[in-house]
């Protein structure tokens, strides 16, 4: 016998709903909803009565009163409590959205719903065909029998409940307890095994602490929604307790995916420090901390669809409101695309020395907005991404060499012999160096000046960044000046002087060379090996 709390609320409510045709109205959809459910009450239980409501040409039913019995034991199993008078009672009623004559009984079982056929309101192919797939579902392999199982004198009622549906709750909890219990060992068991195999012992345990317990919780709760409906509790209760269990289910469901997004950001920021580059240890956090937030509304949604609540319809009013707000925010929003260019092109990483519109800088920071640069002046530039992703930006941190070029200018009265010989001594400056680029560098007398000879020195230094380049540039500048020194090359000044050769009882001031170029050379061979030995270990 069907058992539920209809009678009094359809009786006083709908009593002048029915008796038209052959006792029977289904004109409205309220008044074909209220035939199902009024027949099937204990105190006028016409189950071929009831079946007239599912009377659709198009589906031919071998047992009409069995299944109008299964579409509300699944309403029932479902706590779905079907309110008719909020029902429509128009009999050229048009479904909002889909502009047809339907109506669907409830959001949480879209597949079931009413049309419009002649004269009357039946339920459609669609749901008639869906309703002995639904049963099963709810009662796998005929659950719903149980109660008419048990003995007579179980069915006697004990604070609203019969005594055999508390007995099945307490045997409900008890088996889920268990089953919480074993579920929790074998997973446990499974997931150590496996990841201990992968060499994976450390993320075995941090996995298993975050994710096992609810994990564990969500597969019982799923076990119990399918033993509940079973017990074919009072309508009233059996809907707060559908909605206490689909609330739960949910919230576990948000809370494992929540930590295993937390789990795999751990996982990969460990893995991301190991890396040379910077940018991927701020986008792992940035990426999770998205993720989660998706999650949790994720999660809202499915909560609140399970209370019964049209998530769609605010969908939909949220779409049209994001619309008009990325109409207004188109600037945030080009930056938010901005900063998802910049992650998966990688232009440059934190802490690359970085040149934008003409502002240097070393990038300190990314996030969704904006990029951080601190420039040589130590002050912070905040840079839109959106800018910064479709500007040209020179990425100095990604040079693999650093270019020096400058003129050594020395005096005109230097010997070409010298000349000579001070430009080869230069070349094994930079041959002999250890952070200058040996297979290409330019060192030639490149100029005549008009107040000295100009030698190019065009060399490229392999240095990390700009701190080590300044050493290693000092160290080459200070042993061209102690070879010149050593070779009595003078550097030329870029100004004009009256150079008098010689005055009366005064000695010349140009410089005598006596030296032969062998010598020089030697003396410029001599101070090499010394300059060699004394910086040679990477001065």
């Amino acid at each position: 016998m069907i058992r539920s709390g209809w009678l009094l609320l359809l009786f006083f409510s709908c009593s002048t709903l029915w008796a038209q045709d052959d006792g029977m109205d289904l004109s409205s959809p309220q008044k074909s909803v209220f035939n199902h459910l009024f027949y099937l009450q204990q105190e006028q239980y016409e189950p071929e009565v009831s079946a007239q409501s599912l009377d659709n040409k198009k589906v031919r039913l071998e047992n009409p009163g069995r299944t109008a019995i299964q579409l509300i034991q699944i309403y029932d199993g479902r706590g779905i409590k079907v309110d008719v008078e909020a029902i429509p009672d128009e009999a050229n009623y048009i479904d909002s959205v889909s502009k047809k004559a339907e109506y669907v009984v409830s959001n949480q079982i879209p597949e079931l719903y009413l049309i419009k056929q002649g004269n009357k309101w039946v339920y459609s192919e669609r749901s008639i065909r869906s309703i002995p797939e639904l049963h099963s579902e709810l009662y796998p392999g005929g659950l719903h029998r149980l109660m008419n199982a048990i003995p007579e004198s179980w069915h006697s009622k004990f604070l609203g409940l019969e005594i055999g549906q508390w007995v099945g709750m307490l045997l409900i909890l008890l088996l889920s307890i268990f089953v919480y219990k074993l579920l929790a060992w074998l997973i446990r068991l499974g997931l150590l095994k496996g990841l201990r195999k992968l060499n994976k012992s450390y993320e075995a345990n941090a996995f298993l602490k975050r994710v096992v317990s609810p994990l564990s919780g969500f597969l019982v709760l799923g076990f119990a929604k399918t033993l509940v409906p079973s017990l074919l509790l009072p309508i009233d209760f059996n809907r707060f307790l559908m909605l206490g269990i689909n609330i739960w289910y949910s919230l576990l469901a948000t809370l494992i995916f929540y930590r295993l997004i937390g789990f795999l950001a751990d996982y990969f920021g460990t893995r991301a420090q190991r890396t040379e580059g910077k940018l991927d240890d701020q986008l792992v956090p940035l990426v999770s901390k998205f993720l989660k937030v998706l999650v949790i509304l994720i999660g809202v949604a499915y909560i609140l669809h399970g209370i019964g609540v049209d998530v769609t319809s605010y969908l939909v009013g949220i779409s049209i409101g994001g619309l008009a707000v990325a109409l207004a925010a188109q600037d945030t929003l080009k930056n938010l695309f901005g900063s998802a260019m910049i992650f998966l092109d990688r232009p440059f990483q934190i802490g690359d020395w970085i040149n934008y519109n003409g502002m240097d800088g070393t990038v300190e920071e990314v996030g969704f907005r904006s990029t951080r640069v601190r420039t040589f002046y130590n002050s912070v530039i905040t840079v839109p991404n959106g800018k910064l992703a479709d500007s040209h930006v020179d990425n100095y941190g990604m040079r693999v060499y650093r270019r020096y070029s400058t003129h050594i200018t020395i005096t005109y009265d230097t010997p070409p012999e010298r000349i000579e010989v001070f430009i080869e001594g230069l070349r094994e400056i930079v041959r002999n160096h250890p952070h200058t680029r040996k297979d290409y560098y330019e060192v030639h007398m490149n100029d005549l000046g008009a107040s000295s000879l100009q030698i190019l020195f065009y060399i490229f230094f392999k240095t990390p960044d700009w701190g080590a380049e300044l050493a290693a540039r000092h160290e080459v500048l200070m042993a061209i000046i102690k070879l010149a020194d050593r070779l009595g090359i003078r550097f030329a000044f870029p100004t004009q002087t009256l150079h008098v050769e010689d005055l009366p009882g005064q000695s010349s001031l140009t410089p005598t060379y006596n030296e032969s170029k062998e010598d020089v050379q030697a003396t410029m061979k001599e101070f090499i090996a010394a300059w060699k030995t004394q910086n040679g270990k990477g001065v």
